[in-house]
């Protein structure tokens, strides 16, 4: 009984299910089951299939090996032809390819995940309470980009008010009776200016569609205040021309480069002040300080001097770094001249626009 359980066990194959159909019929024609010399035909192969035979399907046990009389004795030692008692080799998993499928998985779905984390963080919006240091280096620059057109041309790149009333007086000099209908050179670098400075203003609209106090527009503006900047050193570096007027009648710059120079320093800082105004701090607009002057001395705190006051201080750190710009700008301006001072203005800039992405951001209020 043991022999027989281990047969039927180990016989579940396709070939043995053909064993058993050929030792059925080897028992019908008297021939013996264990084979001994000379009792076989020549021409029989025990273990041989032949072509037109049907291939029958394994039934794993149920029905086939029931009748107990199918086997007498069989010789477990008994040698048998290699080539027919070979199973086919089992199938190998890659399991290399899974392992890369889900390691791809995880590398697609990390990206995702970082890519989502960049995305939330470049539009969130700043903190303006914690803007404090990007603010202060935007009206620095205020004083160092004015400290270099009217060193050269006496004319304001950032506070339009001057150069609003200068044509205002060209316009008024066609009606003195003097009939002095010429369009003096002052007078158009003021226009150019302020047409210029309107442009950049327009430009800091795309913000209000990005979000005007995300980091992303916040470092992106920032970026394009950079690129006028060294377009305006570019320009008056090719022009060829001095970097300090001797007297409003013979200005330093003249030629066309000089207007392009001019142009794209008006826009810088005029992008630069819609930014500001958009964030809505006690800095403003960061290019103008008549309004802050006087805020700063409508402040109800002024005198307050044994606590920090917000609305107070900032408003003083504008106006003392708009200062310190502006006699930073002359001292370059003096020993490097206009292009190269424009130059360090670059840089300075771009290290602004990093800035931004550090800010931290407004958190919601409980």
């Amino acid at each position: 009984m043991h022999a027989r359980s281990f047969v039927k066990n180990r016989l579940s194959f396709g070939t043995f299910n053909r064993i058993h159909q050929r030792t059925a019929s080897l028992k019908s024609l008297g021939i013996p089951l264990i084979p001994y010399k000379g009792s076989l035909p020549s021409d029989l192969d025990l273990f041989s299939v032949s072509e037109n035979e049907p291939e029958l399907d394994d039934d794993h046990g149920c029905g086939t090996f029931d009748d107990p009389n199918i086997f007498e004795i069989i010789d477990m030692n008994a040698t048998q032809d290699p080539t027919s008692s070979t199973l086919p080799p089992p199938a190998v998993q890659k399991r290399f390819s899974q392992h890369s499928t889900g390691k791809n998985r995880r590398d697609g779905e990390d990206d995702a995940s970082t890519m989502a984390r960049l995305k939330k963080h470049l539009y969130a919006e700043v903190d303006g309470e914690q803007s404090t240091a990007p603010l202060t280096a935007f009206c620095f620059m205020t004083g160092f980009i004015d400290s270099v057109t009217f060193s050269a041309i006496f004319v304001w790149c950032a506070f339009q008010t001057g150069n609003s009333v200068q044509l205002a007086l060209a316009l008024a000099r066609l009606f003195n009776g003097q009939h002095d209908h010429s369009f003096h050179i002052a007078d158009r670098q003021a226009l150019c200016s302020v047409i210029a400075f309107i442009f950049g203003a327009f430009i800091g609209r795309i913000g209000d569609k990005l979000g005007c106090k995300t980091r992303l527009w916040l470092a992106l503006g920032t970026f394009i205040q950079t690129l006028f900047t060294m377009a305006a050193a570019i320009a008056i570096w090719k022009s060829h021309q001095g970097s300090v007027a001797d007297s409003r009648a013979n200005p330093a710059w003249t030629n066309v480069l000089s207007f392009v120079c001019v142009a794209f320093m008006s826009a810088s800082m005029g992008l630069q002040g819609i930014m500001g105004k958009r964030i809505n701090t006690q800095f403003t607009t960061t290019v103008v300080l008549t309004t802050t002057w006087c805020e700063l001395m409508a402040d109800p705190k002024l005198f307050d001097i044994r606590r920090i006051v917000i609305s107070r201080d900032h408003k003083i750190l504008a106006i003392v770094s708009l200062f310190l710009g502006g006699f930073l700008g002359r001292v370059f301006l003096d020993i490097v001249g206009s292009a190269a001072t424009l130059g360090i203005g670059t840089g300075i800039r771009l290290i602004i626009s990093v800035w931004w992405l550090f800010v931290p951001e407004k958190q919601a209020r409980k």
